[in-house]
């Protein structure tokens, strides 16, 4: 395996004040968004790596879902260390062989909340994705107090630390989506993160609302900020959980996400025609005015029913 430096592309696009502002990829028309003060532009839309690992899907199919996505313009991929006991990562690394790494930001996620696990997840994830460099690392699903005192007192920080200056990782961050506290805590602690994945969709505006009380302060310290749930969650090849209430359709929840201060927006993508449908979502993105954004926010208030709908948030 080679050291390999991830291609930047145009960047001329920036966010502005309030709703994001997207430059189009000039190849491929897919906008793109700075990752915080990373100094990397990643695609508008992003391919969630659990998806992709699903058994109902061949590893044909999956190869075939993946390089359809970097065709497309996509080129920021999601993968974690657990996803499908490590179907997803050992995918992925197929997938990325040869030239098609060059073209992707490649992040996983891993569940170490002491040096000893974050450090075997790391070397697990870098074997099966067949590379030698990760460009993004996240600690994963920060759901308790007890998580973030773990990440920041057991050593498990110095691991990413170390893992960075050897440049096994490129850059650092977390995610979670079942309290907006536990990410404040997280920023609040004496580590300069570089991305923070959370939930954000018209739902979460209602209860426990990460747009409301997480994503100003990522934009105020240039953080890259990954959106996540905009279908709600989902497994199986089903739709996700907003899809089947039958009150929202996927393009205006994507364009809803899309049209908040965010870096990307990750979706789950096991279907052609699904991954297709995102793509022209994308490509076409104009951003929703405030009222828009409050019609939707209204439209799903009797849905969001104090969290029950976001069953993600516990």
């Amino acid at each position: 395996m080679q050291r390999r430096t991830f291609i930047r592309l145009s960047t001329g696009a920036s966010l502005g004040l309030g709703l994001g502002v997207a430059q189009a990829q000039p190849d491929k028309g897919l906008p793109t968004r700075p990752l915080g003060s990373t100094g990397e532009q990643v695609s508008l839309l992003c391919l969630g790596g659990y998806h992709i690992g699903q058994p109902h899907l061949s590893e044909k199919e999956s190869l075939r879902l993946m390089h359809a996505a970097i065709d497309g313009g996509i080129n920021f991929f999601d993968n974690a260390w657990e996803y499908n006991n490590g179907r997803s990562e050992e995918l992925m690394g197929k997938a990325l062989k040869g030239a098609h790494r060059q073209r992707v930001l490649l992040m996983t996620k891993h569940l170490g909340r002491d040096p000893a696990t974050a450090l075997r997840q790391l070397e697990d994830s870098l074997r099966r994705l067949q590379t030698d460099c990760i460009d993004l690392w996240q600690f994963h699903s920060i759901k308790t107090p007890a998580d973030v005192n773990l990440i920041y007192e057991s050593g498990a920080l110095e691991i990413a630390r170390q893992a960075r200056e050897q440049g096994k990782v490129r850059f650092v961050g977390f995610t979670g989506h079942y309290r907006t506290d536990r990410h404040l805590e997280m920023l609040a602690g004496d580590f300069d993160w570089d991305t923070v994945q959370m939930p954000l969709n018209p739902f979460d505006y209602h209860y426990e609302s990460f747009a409301q009380r997480v994503l100003p302060v990522l934009g105020k310290r240039s953080i890259g900020s990954i959106a996540m749930k905009t279908m709600g969650g989902g497994m199986g090849g089903g739709k996700g959980v907003f899809l089947r209430s039958g009150e929202v359709k996927a393009a205006e929840l994507l364009r809803y996400a899309m049209s908040l201060p965010v870096s990307t927006v990750c979706v789950g993508m096991d279907r052609m025609e699904t991954l297709e449908a995102n793509l022209a979502s994308a490509r076409d993105f104009t951003p929703f005015s405030e009222a828009e954004m409050n019609a939707l926010r209204q439209r799903c208030l009797p849905l969001a029913d104090g969290g029950k709908i976001e069953n993600y948030k516990g």
